[in-house]
Parts: C-alpha cells; structure tokens; sequence
C-alpha cells in the first residue's frame, strides 16, 4: 500500500475551512485499508512564525485535538508531534549540505518576504529542507499538497535524486497529489478563509461566541422583504458546504422568497454547524482538558515515527561517510 504524509501546521485552532478542505478528506481516505497515513503536527515549521512557546504548546495540542476528535485512528496510522522525532533535524542538516543556497533564495516562501530580509530567519529560509526531510525521512511515496506547496516537493523530488546519483536508492522519490480543485472556502468577510486574514469560523468556540462569529458574514444590505440572490451570498455558500440536498433547496426557496432575512439564514448555518459538528466539538473540548490523554495518543505515533527514522538514518550516516 502506498504511504501518504501529510504535515499540519500549528499556527492556531483549525478553522472550518482546513476541516473542509483538508482534514476531513484526509482522515476519510486514512479509513481505506489500501492507504498507510503519516500524519505529524508541524510544529518545528510552525516555529518560524509563532515564537511563543505556549501559544505554541497550546497551538500543538488543538491541531491534535482536532485530528483525534474527527477519527483519525492513531492505532492505524502514523500520528505524532514533529519535535517527538528529533531525527528530522539531523537529516535536515545533512539535505542541507547539499541544497544550493541559490535554489532556496527561489522558494516562493523566502521570495515572498525578501523586500523585507530582516523579518526572514534562516529557518524560514530553510524551510523547504526541512520539510524534504519530514517526507524523506519516512519513504513517503505520496505526498498531497495545493499548489502552494508544489515548488517545495519538487525541491525535495531533486534533493532525492541528486542524492540518489551518488548513492544508489538512498531515498524513495516521492510523488506530487497536487490538489487541483483546492476547494475555496469562504471566510465572514468573503475571502478566502485564513487565520492570517482573521476571517476563520472555529467551530470549537462556545455557543455564544461562535453564532456571534456567524452573525459577523457580511451579506448585502437587502430588507427583509426583498427577494435575494443565493449564489451571490456568502451565508448560502458555507450552508450549501455542509447541508443535505432538501435543505439547501429549502434554503434557495426562501432567498427567493419574501419574509426571510439574513439574520434567519445566519442562525440556520450556526444551528447546522452545531448540530453536524456537535459530537467532534465534545469531544475536542474532552481533549483539551485532558493534555496527558493527547500526549499518551501522540507517543503511540511518535513511537513508531521514530523506529522507522533511527533505522533510516542509519543507512543515511553510512551512505554519507559517518
């Protein structure tokens, strides 16, 4: 069976779009006996960007919570905290003796911020080796991404097999699951929905918190009686994402009808969001509070992470002269 790795970052809670677009399809294909999933909270890559070990800490065990509370089976899969398998690092070092400071000076991921140098680390420049060593350092065949990511897994695709030239299957060169509908998920204020961009609906919120974070989708400003456009709005775009067919119908009829307001479609999407995701968000919370529960689940994962990692780098030291 092929083995799939998948990196999530920690940067904050999860948002309903990551569910939608990501976590969910994920753990749905990780239920297939034909698939074998590596699932690692990234929260070395995370470090670039969050520098405050809490929030960090914090941050860690809620992508965590998130994964275990939507069914991603650690006994069956590969589940673990990137810093639990401090091997990453060591082969990181040595990919990084033969990356070309040039080629990395290209990542989209340095580029981006090189008008501004002083804001850009060395690990943000070096980004991309590290993570070409979270996939080689396991033998990931397939490795999923959006097209953001693409230009770092043909940096880890040309590391492997300059490597492999001098050193005859060193690594298993990994193949590229671009994900071409990169399902565009809707924030409150229309753009796509981001952490960075403070438009994220987190459904694990309290009650209160989280249909004030719904009341807050900025809709036009049609009265009460006028008829409204369904496939202009972003309250019917988040409904339709997670409604049956018979409701979305009956949610068209009433944008098309009179009498129905905004503030009725908001609370219908906050009722659905609460009622769909009602058992994930108990058990999340029953995560959250309970960190030694999350860590004993993450060390069955870091566990074997690290039993293929050492086995790996043995024959990485030897190949390279140590």
């Amino acid at each position: 069976m092929p083995r799939t790795l998948t990196g999530i970052q920690c940067t904050g809670v999860p948002h309903l779009g990551n569910l939608l677009g990501a976590i969910i399809p994920t753990i749905e294909a990780s239920k297939s006996d034909k698939n074998e999933t590596f699932g690692f909270i990234a929260n070395l890559h995370s470090l670039t960007s969050v520098k405050d070990a809490e929030l960090l800490r914090e941050n860690s065990y809620a992508v965590a919570a998130t994964w275990l509370a939507f069914g991603f089976d650690v006994n069956k899969n590969v589940f673990y905290r990137q810093s639990d398998v401090p091997e990453v690092c060591e082969l990181a070092w040595y990919l990084n003796c033969f990356m070309s400071f040039q080629r990395l000076s290209l990542a989209h991921s340095f580029k981006d911020k090189s008008d501004r140098a002083s804001e850009v680390s060395a690990g943000l420049f070096t980004y991309p080796v590290l993570m070409a060593a979270d996939i080689l350092l396991y033998e990931a065949e397939v490795v999923p991404v959006g097209k953001d990511q693409k230009q770092h897994l043909e940096f880890t695709r040309d590391l492997a097999q300059k490597l492999n030239i001098k050193h005859k299957d060193l690594f298993v060169i990994p193949e590229i699951q671009l994900d071409e509908k990169n399902m565009y998920i809707p924030g409150v204020d229309g753009k796509k929905m981001s952490k960075s961009y403070g438009n994220a609906i987190n459904i694990f919120l309290t009650d209160k918190k989280l249909r004030k974070c719904i009341m807050s989708i900025v809709t036009d400003d049609k009265a009460l009686e006028d008829v409204k456009d369904p496939n202009t709005c972003i309250v019917f775009d988040l409904y339709s994402l997670l409604a049956s067919t018979k409701q979305i119908k009956e949610m068209r009829a009433n944008y098309l009808g009179r009498g129905y307001g905004y503030g009725h479609a908001k609370q219908a999407l906050f009722e659905l969001i609460v009622d769909q995701f009602k058992d994930q968000r108990e058990k999340y919370w029953e995560l959250m509070d309970n960190k030694p529960e999350l860590d004993k689940l993450l060390k069955i994962g870091a566990d074997k992470a690290r039993t293929i990692a050492k086995e790996k780098l043995v024959t990485v030291r030897s190949a390279l002269g140590f």
